[in-house]
């Protein structure tokens, strides 16, 4: 598959799955709306893998990567559910935004990419900034909004740290199967949290909440992370992360026109912070050079 074609995929994917979360928990509550989309994808997964004769490999490299995988699957999407009753759809896409900062850290100390550079630096600076603003903004929302900006950030650094732990193993495993031995972590520990919790099966699954799992299970599930660990495989991290500079803006937009979500100014101004800092982070350098080189030497 082409790596830009992938790459678009993984855009248009996360772009609606913010909004397509919130949907799947209503009426149902965020562990079911989680638990039943993670099955879903398990079982269309090994469909898939079966179809295509795609191999499941089973050497220690490729069980440390699902290992890898599906804890961040787990602790990722499952404090992202939670937060998603706290927070518009909009704002999931945003703060998660932050995870090419996150990322570029840890890959610094772990994969030795990049270095932190003055440029980076003040992106992190500037993203932080924006952060800081959204918080600010989320007390329009109710006090439980702070609840759901702090299971974002929790979600953003096992996210990141799930990445970087993919790449730094360096599992010339099938992407499809990553996504399968992912899920077959996460599933297990979702049923068992699920069965913790106590939480009731629902009687009925209203309409909407039916097709967003349903959506998420094969789609968001299935093909946006076997598309996701695609293009892990062949670039790094870091630019891996920068999809989040496209979807805040998209998943605000479908937030806002689909959901009815309010975007107020200071929302506005923190996520424009949050992607100017990720766009210094990643290209500020580089801008830097380009400056150097054609306007002074």
């Amino acid at each position: 598959m082409s790596i830009p074609a992938a790459y678009i995929g993984v855009i248009l994917i996360w772009s609606t799955t913010p909004l397509a979360i919130q949907w799947s928990s209503d009426g149902v509550g965020f562990l079911f709306g989680i638990t039943s989309r993670m099955i879903i994808g398990v079982l269309f997964g090994l469909l898939i893998a079966g179809l295509f004769s795609v191999p499941l490999p089973r050497h220690a490299n490729a069980y440390r990567t699902y290992l890898a995988a599906g804890l961040g699957l787990f602790f990722a999407m499952t404090a992202v559910y939670w937060s998603s009753q706290f927070i518009p759809s909009g704002w999931i896409a945003v703060i998660f935004g932050l995870a090419p900062i996150i990322t570029g850290v840890m890959a610094t100390f772990w994969l030795a990419e990049k270095a932190l550079t003055p440029a980076r630096v003040s992106g992190i600076f500037l993203g932080i900034s924006g952060l800081v603003l959204m918080v600010l903004g989320s007390q329009q929302l109710g006090h439980q909004a702070g609840y759901g900006i702090a299971g974002m950030l929790f979600s953003v650094i096992a996210y990141s740290a799930s990445a970087v732990a993919v790449k730094r193993i360096g599992a010339d495993i099938p992407a499809l199967a990553t996504t399968i031995g992912g899920l077959f972590v996460a599933v297990p520990l979702l049923l068992l949290l699920y069965l913790l919790t106590g939480e009731p099966l629902p009687n009925v699954i209203p309409t909407r909440a039916a097709a967003s799992i349903l959506y998420l299970g094969l789609v968001g599930s299935v093909l946006g992370f076997a598309l996701y660990y695609y293009v892990l495989r062949h670039v790094d991290a870091t630019s891996v992360a920068l999809i989040t500079l496209i979807t805040p803006v998209t998943a605000l937009m479908l937030g806002h026109y689909l959901n009815g979500e309010v975007l107020q100014t200071q929302t506005i101004v923190g996520s424009a912070t949050i992607l100017s800092g990720l766009l210094l982070f990643e290209y500020g350098q580089q801008a830097g050079k380009w400056v150097r080189d054609t306007l002074i030497g």
